[in-house]
Formats: structure tokens, sequence, C-alpha cells
């Protein structure tokens, strides 16, 4: 197994993600789900080839962490929205060329203190996010559509939406990898 820069399994990553996009290459309409972040990957490249989409990303944490930022990386699952956007080891960040994000959205309290680079970074490169403070004070449906005229501005065939469940408060979801309090409620999570 190869890791380059150190993500864990990036080869049957790689393989899966080509296998997914040509799904979608044969004119099918695949559902996908996982118990693992990475499975955007293959997304983001299937929806790639045809035309220009966005990625609406609603997870507890920023997903964001890469070698630029970060002295270690190694898993796919804390670094899928670098990956998506061209930073990270080549084998996944250009199967057939890097895709880009249009927004994204993250929950307040995940975002531990030492992940704040990762915020400022994401702003840096004109990336939208809602921390939950943020969600709670605009109110889910305003920062919805922010987020989709955002999408729309730049011209997108269409999107995908990345949920992962941590993005739920414990209270509500506690049988994820990493529950942090403070996250959203049921309700709150149908209004976006």
């Amino acid at each position: 197994m190869e890791t380059r820069d150190g993500v864990f399994n990036a080869v049957a990553m790689s393989g899966y993600s080509r296998r997914l996009g040509r799904l979608l290459d044969a004119g099918r309409f695949p559902l996908v789900l996982g118990g693992d972040c990475s499975i955007v990957l293959g997304a983001a490249l299937a929806l790639n080839r045809p035309g220009r989409y966005g990625l609406a990303f609603l997870d507890g944490h920023s997903d964001f962490r890469h070698l630029g930022n970060s002295p270690r990386v190694g898993a796919a699952a804390g670094e899928d929205l670098a990956l998506v956007t061209g930073r990270g080891q080549a084998d996944l960040t250009d199967l057939d060329g890097p895709a880009a994000v249009c927004a994204g959205r993250g929950r307040g309290r995940a975002w531990h203190p030492r992940q704040r680079w990762a915020l400022a970074e994401l702003h840096g490169l004109g990336v939208p996010v809602w921390e939950v403070a943020r969600l709670r004070a605009d109110g889910p449906a305003t920062a919805t559509s922010a987020a989709l005229r955002h999408l729309e501005r730049d011209g997108v065939d269409g999107l995908w939406l990345h949920l992962d469940a941590d993005i739920l408060d414990p209270a509500v979801l506690p049988a994820v990898d990493s529950p942090d309090p403070g996250g959203l409620g049921h309700d709150e999570l149908a209004a976006c």
C-alpha cells in the first residue's frame, strides 16, 4: 500500500472513486451511503466530469487537514474537504482533474481551537462557512438560501450534499466517532 503523504488506504479509495465515476458515466444514479467521509472523493470525481458541480458540506468537523496546515495526515476522513479541493496527495486529489468546492458548512464547537486555521483558510478561499452559532443566529433557512445563492453565483450545474452524522448533537446521535457537544438538533438539520 502506497501512502505518499500518509493517507491510509489511498489506493483503494482512488479505485473506488473511479468506479463510482463510471456508474454516472453509464447513466446510473447511485445513492452513496458510507461509514467514512472519504466517499465524497468518488462523488466529486463523478460530478466533475459531466459539468461544474458544487459541494454543500455539512459536517461536525473541518475535515480540512492537509500537509500545508498540519504536520501529520493519515486518515482521509479528517482530510476529505482538503482532498476534494486539491490539497493532499496526487493520487487522491487529481483522480481525473481536481474538483472545486463552492460552499460548506461546519459545526461551531467541533472547530476546536487547533482547527481555527481551517476556518481561516476556508474563508480565505472564499468558501462560506456557517458555524452553529451563526447558523442559529441567521436561521437555517437563511443560511441555506445564502449557500444556494453562492453556488448559483458560481454557475454550477447542480450540487452534491455531503452530510456527516457528527453534525448532530450527541444528545441526538451519540454513536459517531467524534461526538462533540453543541451540534444541531433534528429540527435544525431538517430546516437546512
